[in-house]
């Protein structure tokens, strides 16, 4: 525990001077952390793994099927597997975005898939984030100072090495570029909670990292405005911009983040942009309910992996159960993300579950509910130096391009509050190293 204890420390300062930090808005501030490093990594056996991999690739494959069909054929929504009111009601849905084919038809080109897993054993799937997932920078640099600051550790243990995270956004990125220019990762700027992972991935995939202002759109083509105005063409960007301020001319016209036109070049299949605009739709709390029907629709197999058990107050049948069962339910809003918008019944009182009960009376779409899946608790050092259990999720990455592939690490989460159930780095929590054993 000695050595662990030294290890945590020794990396939480090198990453401190790396300016390794997560920037959280509160009550209109911005504050930027550390996010804490715990040394005792999660490790998930080789055979285990591959389960895992196989089913995030049947996962993320349905729903960029899905993604395609929503915005051209809709198919699903007509043969009655998807209702039209969880697609076209969707926060997420895009009507801009119709009749739109992204280069080379990939949607969610990375893909943050967040799993717990249960007591049982059972990997579950908690959500898709298929927008603008964050977070693979944090195992990647906590991995490379423990080379340096404990080196013994990875000539002691059997892990699979994750230093290609950026080889495969680069094999990504030059598969959607599909040769027309550089390629871009378009940041809003210093101020944002994952500006240090937008620099790094810039670092690691060769990209150049493009401010507000950088890139202008002219004769339906994007370009990068480098010294002296010098303008180079550019085929990929790796967007960290949100959908509603990518183009002010498009959507919101206050944004000053965006890139004016951009949607005129995007249209005209003369830019690739990862992700694509309009994947909200596909990440939306409420159509997470039906990517296990999804799986079986478009590739007529069985689910891998499963969502947690979760009921949908737009059936009958699900709303009866919830408000006769709120009391031992976790209630979402599908519109939250961050983990907010999570209410615990178990933590309400009777006036607070009688107001909860109005709001999905008034609006059921707005409301998804989920039994407390009692996921496993991880070890961390606490602040006494002493092992700890908390409760731990994973967000796995899949990155889609020429071929949909796992990265063999990721994103183990754990709160920082032994009594808490919300591991979000948003509310407070820390993360650990993944390790993917070899054998």
């Amino acid at each position: 525990m000695e050595e662990l204890l030294k290890s945590r420390d020794s990396v939480n300062r090198w990453m401190e001077r790396f300016g390794v930090r997560f920037g959280v808005y509160k009550n209109g501030v911005f504050n930027e952390q550390l996010f804490p490093f715990d040394a005792i990594p999660r490790q998930i056996p080789a055979d285990e793994w591959a389960m895992l991999e196989r089913g995030l690739i049947q996962r993320v494959k349905a729903l960029n099927m899905f993604l395609y069909d929503i915005y051209h054929d809709k198919k699903i929504v007509a043969d009655g597997v998807v209702p039209k009111e969880f697609t076209y009601e969707s926060k997420g849905y895009m009507p801009e975005c119709e009749g739109i084919t992204p280069s080379k038809q990939v949607y969610a080109h990375i893909a943050g898939i967040d799993l717990v897993q249960a007591k049982d054993g059972r990997w579950l799937i908690l959500e898709d984030n298929l927008r603008i997932p964050s977070g693979a920078s944090y195992p990647m640099i906590a991995r490379k100072v423990t080379r340096k600051a404990a080196p013994q550790t990875f000539r002691d243990n059997l892990v699979a090495d994750n230093r290609n995270y950026g080889s495969l956004l680069r094999e990504m990125m030059d598969y959607i570029n599909d040769g027309r220019g550089i390629n871009v990762i378009l940041t809003p700027g210093r101020y944002n909670s994952a500006f240090f992972e937008h620099s790094y991935l810039a670092e690691q995939t060769g990209a150049v990292l493009a401010f507000p202002g950088d890139m202008i759109v002219e004769d339906g083509k994007g370009y990068y405005m480098g010294l002296y105005n010098q303008k180079e063409r550019v085929g990929a960007i790796y967007r960290r911009v949100s959908d509603e301020y990518l183009d002010p001319l498009a959507f919101e016209p206050s944004s000053l983040l965006g890139v004016p036109n951009l949607m005129e070049a995007y249209r005209a299949g003369n830019v690739g942009v990862i992700n694509a605009l309009g994947n909200g739709v596909a990440d939306d709390k409420g159509i997470y309910y039906f990517v296990p029907k999804m799986v079986k629709y478009y590739l007529n197999e069985e689910p891998i992996l499963h969502n947690a058990p979760t009921y949908l107050p737009f059936f009958p049948e699900d709303f009866d159960y919830i408000i006769q069962n709120i009391s031992k339910l976790v209630i979402k809003d599908v519109a939250e993300a961050g983990g907010y918008g999570v209410m615990f019944g178990r933590d309400m009182t009777p006036e607070r579950i009688e107001e909860v009960k109005k709001l999905i009376i008034e609006d059921p779409r707005r409301w998804i509910a989920q039994e407390v899946v009692d996921f496993i608790d991880l070890d961390i050092i606490d602040e006494t130096g002493q092992p700890s259990p908390r409760k731990c999720d994973l967000r796995a990455f899949v990155i889609t391009g020429s071929e949909t592939k796992v990265w063999k690490s990721g994103l183990t989460r754990f709160s920082r509050n032994p009594n808490s159930f919300v591991v979000n780095s948003s509310q407070g929590g820390g993360f650990k190293d993944t390790w993917v054993m070899e054998k």
